[in-house]
């Protein structure tokens, strides 16, 4: 299960490829502010049973917003954005709503789970599987699988709010906790997280570098 940390470092990545002449300090912190929003329903969770990844873990968010930053833009008469962050302000907002689906929301559906359709369809998937090139079985895809079965991968559905409790350092088990519960707050929880997590501190940091030197 990726950590906030995690989230936050794919984002930096995300912003840093995707932000362009855009790219900046305060620009940057609207993207990863904007990431940190599904993991606040960790929250939620503690007056909704199942609500940690469901909540705002819903793709209706990201969409929601999509459709705010449509209409000011290309509707309105008047735009909001189109004055803000230099003129750049609608590129910042389009790429946070994908960072949000990329950052915010897609590693947690592509490991222990997401409830993606939430509330309209209330069900968590976890999408899981592997994708190689074999000389003997040709292309190997598990990752569209949809058989419950499944032993090494594909789309599961894996419950509704009133069977799933995702365990978080907020609200750790479903009900009552005992006085002594551990509360875990992960940063990185395998060789790969860390890596990005370095990765994205370099990337970033350089670009921070360059657009302050180019000022």
């Amino acid at each position: 299960m990726p950590s906030t940390v995690v989230h936050l470092a794919l984002a930096g990545l995300i912003g840093a490829a995707l932000l362009g002449r855009a790219f900046d300090a305060r620009a940057l912190l609207v993207v990863l502010a904007l990431v940190v929003v599904p993991d606040l329903d960790a929250f939620g969770g503690l007056f909704i049973p199942g609500g940690h990844r469901a909540l705002l873990h819903t793709l209706l968010f990201p969409a929601g917003l999509a459709v705010l930053v449509y209409w000011d833009t290309r509707v309105r008469a008047d735009s909001w954005l189109a004055d803000r962050f230099d003129g750049h302000a609608p590129r910042v907002a389009w790429v946070g709503v994908l960072a949000v689906v990329f950052a915010g929301i897609g590693p947690d559906l592509f490991g222990a789970g997401a409830n993606i359709f939430y509330p309209i369809h209330d069900q968590f998937y976890a999408v899981t599987g592997k994708l190689e090139l074999s000389t003997q079985r040709g292309l190997v895809q598990t990752f569209v699988d949809l058989a419950p079965e499944a032993t090494d991968g594909g789309g599961v559905a894996v419950g509704s709010t009133e069977d799933v409790h995702i365990s978080s350092g907020v609200d750790p088990q479903r009900g009552p906790e005992p006085a002594n519960v551990d509360r875990v707050f992960p940063i990185a929880r395998s060789g790969y997280q860390l890596l990005l997590v370095i990765t994205s501190i370099v990337v970033v940091g350089v670009r921070l570098v360059e657009t302050r030197l180019a000022d």
